[in-house]
């Protein structure tokens, strides 16, 4: 066996830059930063207020028109740290949160794109989604299906404005290389199944109590899960607290696949959490991230020693890996909605979950939100 060759540091200093004009590198140096012990990202927790998000949504209504000044009329929430890296409009690495806004009388033309998407409503009422021809009027707490490749529009019918948040898995198509978009020729998608034909057809079998979903399956062939069947569920559930309640997130539910059991959205995952008053989850942490909204509800979520304090209509992120539990500071119910990138996760067997080992965390300091 031959000796290890001995160079001075000035020809060490050539090999590094010769192999680097190269574009090469030595492993040895740098597997550490590739192949890391536990997962490591540059997505921040962070919260955001419904009253600064919804005054900038209602000033847009004054200075744009959708389907003309705009494609869709669209309030993006952004990460402050993952803007400094240059990723413009990333809620997390994967996932994207806009809030649209629709005037009474206004419509978005159809148009179809491989990002899968759902819709959240926040406000208003008198509007609907139409997939593939198939109407969904649109009320407070539903949410809407519009899965990848499928031509999706929206109208607007009532008096009132019309608010949702729209939830796409953006980072993840376009870190894939596979985004396309295509707007429908001649801006409507003909109608065809009754309104709200696969909600009613399906919507009793398209909740299931967090943790017992099975295998993830393909897009659901529901459009429109409804809140009040959401709520109703969530209700029962509390009734039987040893059965029903996850240390975790209280009383949940996931969104699902009536047909496969799996997630709704194949890509992008969904659930509902309720929290009765003084209920306080226990903290872990686990692969997937998520955005939060409140749909109802006084309390805060502690994310890595840091107390996020929500009140209804709020938006909040979750990072990847990181510590979070939950509490109830009100006197009512909450009721959390949030999004999330778990089905990729689970199918790519990259999911893990991991509980605190002091069951809490210590709370180190309050956000802030502003810039």
């Amino acid at each position: 066996m031959s000796k290890k060759e001995v160079i001075t540091d000035t020809e060490l200093k050539e090999y590094y830059d010769g192999m680097k004009n190269s574009y090469l590198g030595p492993l040895w140096y740098d597997l550490g930063h590739m192949v890391t012990k536990e997962p490591v990202h540059d997505v921040e927790p962070y919260l955001w207020k419904w009253k600064t998000i919804r005054d900038y949504v209602m000033k847009a209504g004054e200075i744009l028109e959708p389907g003309k000044d705009a494609e869709r009329r669209v309030v993006y929430l952004q990460n402050p740290n993952l803007l400094k890296h240059g990723l413009v409009g990333y809620g997390t690495h994967t996932l994207y949160a806009g809030i649209q806004l629709l005037l009474p009388g206004e419509f978005a033309p159809s148009h179809h794109h491989s990002q899968g998407a759902i819709r959240f409503i926040i406000e208003g009422s008198g509007a609907y989604t139409a997939v593939n021809g198939e109407k969904v009027y649109m009320e407070r707490g539903d949410m809407i299906l519009t899965p990848a490749w499928t031509w999706h529009e929206h109208k607007h019918e009532g008096t009132e404005p019309m608010i949702w948040l729209d939830g796409l898995d953006v980072g993840l198509v376009k870190n894939l290389a596979a985004s396309f978009f295509e707007p429908y020729e001649n801006g409507f998608y003909p109608e065809q199944p009754p309104e709200n034909y696969s909600t009613e057809k399906f919507a009793k079998g398209a909740f299931v109590p967090k943790g017992k979903k099975e295998k993830p399956g393909y897009p659901s062939p529901i459009i429109g899960y409804k809140w009040e069947r959401a709520k109703y569920v969530l209700e029962q559930m509390s009734k039987s607290p040893k059965e029903n309640e996850d240390p975790y997130d209280g009383y949940a539910i996931e969104y699902i696949n009536p047909t496969t059991g799996g997630s709704a959205d194949e890509r992008i995952g969904s659930m509902m959490q309720r929290l009765l008053p003084n209920q306080h989850t226990k903290a872990h942490r686990h692969v997937h991230s998520a955005i939060y909204h409140v749909l109802e509800g006084k309390g805060s979520t502690v994310i890595n020693g840091q107390k996020f304090e929500w009140e209804r209509g709020d938006f909040f992120i979750l990072p990847p890996w990181s510590w979070h539990e939950h509490v109830n500071e009100g006197s009512e119910d909450a009721y959390l909605f949030s999004f999330n990138d778990k089905p990729v996760m689970d199918i790519l067997g990259l999911e893990y979950e991991e509980a605190h080992p002091e069951g809490h965390q210590k709370i180190e300091k309050v956000f802030t939100p502003g810039p």
